[in-house]
């Protein structure tokens, strides 16, 4: 039998683009190793939209072939996410049980509801800006992307005023803007420690939030809300609902300051800044890869024969650029052709509860940030920028600029 050749696939790599170009020239589905772990890519649009949609594919654990289970190196990005007992790793009823005590949260309308509250904490941020020297680089990441997300999710869930400094301070690190702080085992859990505290204090004092809505759940019927999911969904909710949006708003700062004759279309007018933000999903997908989806059973896709037990990794940024999806042009970044659709927020039953809240950040971020600051330049070529050491998450560690002065 002719042994694979497996593609490596390295969280630090400084230009994951290139590596999603060579694993989509090598097949839609191509044998990899992942911090450790072998599994197959899913590397183009059809193809992962097939993975996301596939009735004997599933993305629960018991599916998992025990042998290929037991090489799982524990503390990965990989052991986190497979190992979670939220909705992310339920399917049927179970995942709809876990999934419908949130989705009234996250409707479009619902949403919506919410501009007003993210407009002012977007102002906030960006009289802050202002405030600083305006012709000395700013870290937009750190100072514009992250807060905003991370306060919008907090105030959502109900994290409590005295504990958001530490928790902010642990969050920094897990998204990549700390500087004092590295995202390591001991970080994270220090990071759950800390939510336990805050469900508890919830508990004692509840609010009007997604925590005491949940522990509300919980106490009326325990069947439909484990102790253990109650946490792991805070947790994912948490994580998940500010994190990748941070991506989001980076790369679409990055892709308007770095590509020529594209922030002119969107601050002219001539494009909407929605446009901005779809056409970054496509392009420069927050999420680089998601493990992991399971074959129930022996099944062939696009040619492939994948066994029983065998794992599947969702390649997101990969398929955004896609040239048979998107044409030969899939590696430009226009906002003058955004696309009708893309992978970047899931697709089926686990579609991103969050895509409506990123969506709106995202327009609300680049809208004030733009306007605020009409002569605003890249401050670092874009190759100098670092990328984030993670496999899950598609970024820049950094994203600096020299602002130039506030428009009156």
């Amino acid at each position: 039998m002719t042994e694979l050749v497996r593609f490596i696939i390295d969280p630090a790599a400084q230009d994951p683009h290139a590596d999603n170009d060579r694993l989509r020239a090598a097949g839609p589905l191509v044998p990899v190793t992942a911090e450790g772990v072998d599994a197959w890519a899913a590397t183009r649009y059809a193809t992962l939209m097939t993975v996301l949609t596939h009735p004997d594919l599933t993305r629960e654990i018991q599916y998992w072939d025990p042998l290929e289970r037991s090489t799982l190196p524990p503390g990965t990005a990989i052991d986190r996410i497979v190992t979670d007992i939220s909705m992310l790793n339920a399917d049927g009823e179970d995942h709809r049980r876990l999934r419908a005590p949130l989705a009234a949260g996250f409707t479009p309308r619902r949403v919506q509801g919410l501009r007003p509250k993210i407009e002012a904490l977007t102002a906030t941020l960006i009289d802050e800006l202002a405030a600083l020297p305006p012709d000395e680089p700013v870290d937009l990441r750190a100072s514009f992307a992250y807060p905003l997300p991370r306060d919008v999710i907090s105030e959502m869930i109900g994290i409590p005023a005295a504990h958001q400094d530490r928790l902010h301070e642990l969050t920094d690190a897990v998204a990549h803007v700390s500087r004092s702080l590295e995202d390591t085992p001991r970080v994270r859990e220090e990071l759950h420690a800390l939510l336990h505290d805050i469900i508890e204090e919830r508990r004692r004092s509840p609010g009007e939030d997604i925590i005491t809505d949940l522990i509300t759940l919980r106490e009326q019927d325990g069947g439909k809300l484990s102790e253990d999911e109650l946490f792991a969904t805070i947790d994912l909710l948490f994580i998940a609902g500010h994190v990748t949006t941070v991506n989001l708003i980076t790369n679409a700062i990055g892709a308007l300051l770095h590509t020529p004759g594209q922030l002119g279309l969107v601050s002219s007018g001539r494009c909407p800044f929605t446009a901005a933000v779809e056409e970054t999903l496509r392009w420069d997908s927050p999420i680089a890869y998601f493990p992991f989806r399971y074959a129930k059973r022996d099944v062939e896709i696009d040619g492939v024969h994948l066994r029983a037990g065998e794992a599947v990794l969702a390649c997101f940024a990969s398929s955004g650029r896609d040239p048979e999806q998107f044409g030969e042009d899939a590696d430009r970044f226009d906002v003058t052709d955004p696309p009708a659709s893309h992978l970047a927020f899931g697709h089926g039953p686990h579609f991103c509860l969050g895509a409506p809240l990123a969506r709106l950040e995202g327009e609300i971020a680049l809208r004030a940030l733009f306007t605020a600051f009409p002569r605003i330049r890249a401050a670092a070529p874009r190759e100098e920028l670092r990328q984030i050491d993670t496999l899950l998450g598609n970024s820049t560690r950094t994203m600096p600029a020299v602002l130039g002065p506030r428009a009156r």
